[in-house]
C-alpha cells in the first residue's frame, strides 16, 4: 500500500520539477564560488563539487532499475532527467577545468596524455556525449533497438567516472572507494539479466540458422 502511494505521488510530479531540483546544488556551488566561500582553492573546489555531484547522479541513474526490481518504487520516468543533468554537471566540471584552471586549448591534449586521471575523465566525458544527444523521444524512435544498445555506454561512463574520482583522491579515500563499490554492485545486479539476454539472442540466432538450413 505504501509503495502504491509513493508511486502515485511520483506520477504526479512533472519531470521539469526534477530538472529544477537537480540544478539547485550547482547554482549554490557557483554562488559560493562567486562569494569566495569555497576555501583557499576555489577553482579546485568548484571542479570537485560539480564532478562529485555528477558522479552521484550517475549512481542514482544506475539505481533506478534495482530500486524498481527490489522495492517496486518506480523512478523510470525520471531516469532521462537524471542522465541529462549528470551530463550537464560533467560539462560544467569540464568547463571549469578548461576555462578557469587550464586556460589553454593547446594544453588539453598535453594534459590528457600526461595525466592518467585526465585521460580517464575525458574518456568518460566523450562517452557521455552520444548519450546526451540521443536522450530524446525522436532519437528513441529513429534508433529503435540500437538506442538501448547505445545507452549501455552508461555503465562504462559510470565506471570511468568512479575510477576518475579514485585517481583524483589523495591517499586512501573511503568515499571515493565507496562510490566505486556501489557502482560495481549495481552493475553486478544486472549480470543475470545480461546473461539471459545473451542466451535468448543466441537461441534466436540458432533457430534462424537451423530454419534456413532446413528450408
Amino acid at each position: 500500500m505504501l509503495i502504491q502511494w509513493i508511486n502515485t505521488g511520483l506520477r504526479k510530479i512533472p519531470t521539469w520539477v526534477l530538472y529544477l531540483i537537480l540544478l539547485i546544488p550547482g547554482l549554490l556551488t557557483l554562488a559560493a564560488g562567486l562569494t569566495d566561500n569555497l576555501g583557499p582553492e576555489p577553482i579546485n573546489k568548484l571542479e570537485e563539487e560539480l564532478g562529485e555531484f555528477a558522479l552521484k547522479l550517475l549512481i542514482l541513474g544506475l539505481a533506478v532499475s534495482p530500486l524498481l526490481h527490489f522495492t517496486r518504487i518506480n523512478l523510470v520516468r525520471f531516469r532521462r532527467a537524471i542522465g541529462v543533468m549528470a551530463f550537464a554537471y560533467v560539462m560544467a566540471h569540464f568547463l571549469v577545468w578548461f576555462l578557469l584552471d587550464l586556460q589553454s586549448l593547446s594544453h588539453i591534449w598535453t594534459e590528457i596524455a600526461k595525466r592518467p586521471y585526465v585521460t580517464v575523465g575525458m574518456a568518460g566525458f566523450i562517452a557521455m556525449i552520444p548519450l546526451a544527444l540521443t536522450s530524446n523521444d525522436l532519437s528513441v524512435r529513429r534508433l529503435g533497438r540500437f538506442w538501448r544498445v547505445l545507452h549501455r555506454l552508461t555503465y562504462l561512463v559510470a565506471i570511468l567516472a568512479g575510477l576518475h574520482f579514485i585517481m583524483l583522491s589523495k591517499g586512501f579515500d573511503v568515499e571515493a572507494l565507496a562510490h566505486m563499490v556501489v557502482i560495481l554492485a549495481f552493475l553486478a545486479l544486472r549480470i543475470g539479466k545480461w546473461r539471459r539476454g545473451l542466451q535468448s539472442g543466441v537461441q534466436r540466432l540458432r533457430e534462424k540458422i537451423l530454419g534456413r538450413a532446413s528450408a
